[in-house]
């Protein structure tokens, strides 16, 4: 998502008044307004000054919008810069379609609300988007029900919940629409269910969690992108997991079986066949990401450790082990 920093784009400080904002905005309209000016991008100029000011000269959607921008900010981005990374961005807050963000660390969401009639960037539309940027400038409102908007986030898991499922107790705070499509504060706390056999990327979805609908209209629903947090024994692909095993010189050498604990918990015996070299990938059918049509599989990666040769009797039998093998030169090989 290309962020847009609408102070940047006013040349205005962060804490700039109404009226500083106001006399920017004009300054930069006599500069860029169409029928004025000579300069090439001047018609999308003036739509980026004209979406600066709607946001920045009210009062509620900047607020919104300083809640999402401190984010932002904090990591050094400015107008132009993509702020959609994976887990490291949304960790921090982020932004989701129809107006949510959250910061992984706490369980916090913040929703951001509002808009008015016009031409607007990917960024706005994300944020103040849907029948919302259609209530200013005396738009007519409609007298029959409107379902609220889907809501977008993420929700950051471990693998082991993939596995075995999980409950998490989720804090919504920020703002919502109410009947009469104000801006009012909202904050609850939601109790999801995180169903085995989710998958990174996939969405979970919440019914009526999403925004208030209007003249009696439902609710929308609240969709959680689920993103897995980091970790350095695994790696995934899709329903596939792939972990390390580690094994010593004479199991890959002449084959053995050893146990190893798979992401689930489970202990399970894996025959190492002889012969078996560094990077070497055994799988297990079945055992990924669980599904009830086609489960994952899990790919164990030989590790080979080395022991020490710190006793004598350690010393020996490396020089016995050199010994066995006269010219033997890896490096040649």
């Amino acid at each position: 998502m290309e962020f847009k920093d609408y102070y940047q784009i006013l040349g205005v400080g962060k804490t700039a008044s109404a009226d500083e904002i106001k006399k920017a905005y004009r300054k930069l309209a006599r500069q860029y307004h169409p029928d004025v000016s000579k300069e090439p991008n001047a018609a999308k100029r003036m739509a980026e000054v004209n979406e600066a000011n709607t946001v920045l000269s009210d009062p509620e959607k900047r607020a919104a919008y300083d809640a999402v921008g401190a984010q932002a900010w904090a990591q050094g981005a400015r107008s132009g810069d993509d702020v959609r990374p994976p887990p490291g961005w949304n960790a921090g807050g982020g932004f989701g379609r129809g107006g949510f963000s959250q910061n992984f660390g706490n369980g916090n969401f913040q929703t951001h609300f509002g808009g008015e009639t016009g031409e607007y960037s990917d960024f706005f539309e994300q944020m103040f988007g849907g029948h919302a940027t259609r209530q200013g400038r005396g738009a007519r409102r409609p007298s029959g029900p409107i379902k609220g908007e889907d809501q977008h986030a993420g929700i950051e898991l471990d693998l082991v919940d993939a596995y075995q499922g999980a409950r998490r107790a989720i804090r919504l705070s920020g703002a919502k629409r109410n009947s009469h499509g104000q801006p009012v504060s909202d904050e609850r706390t939601l109790q999801v269910t995180i169903p085995a056999g989710v998958k990174a990327g996939q969405l979970i979805r919440l019914a009526g969690q999403g925004q208030p609908g209007l003249n009696g209209g439902p609710a929308g629903d609240l969709f959680l992108e689920v993103h897995f947090r980091p970790d350095p024994r695994y790696r995934l692909d899709g329903r596939d997991v792939t972990q390390h095993l580690r094994v010593t010189p004479w199991e890959a050498a002449l084959g053995a079986s050893v146990e190893i604990a798979t992401p689930d918990g489970a202990a399970v015996a894996v025959t190492v066949p002889a012969g078996s070299g560094p990077g070497r990938k055994l799988r297990l059918k079945g055992r990924g990401i669980p599904n009830a049509k086609t489960p994952g599989d899990l790919y164990l990666e030989l590790d080979i450790t080395l022991p020490g040769a710190v006793t004598d009797a350690q010393k020996a039998a490396w020089q016995a082990l050199a010994a066995a093998y006269p010219g033997f030169d890896p490096r040649r090989a």
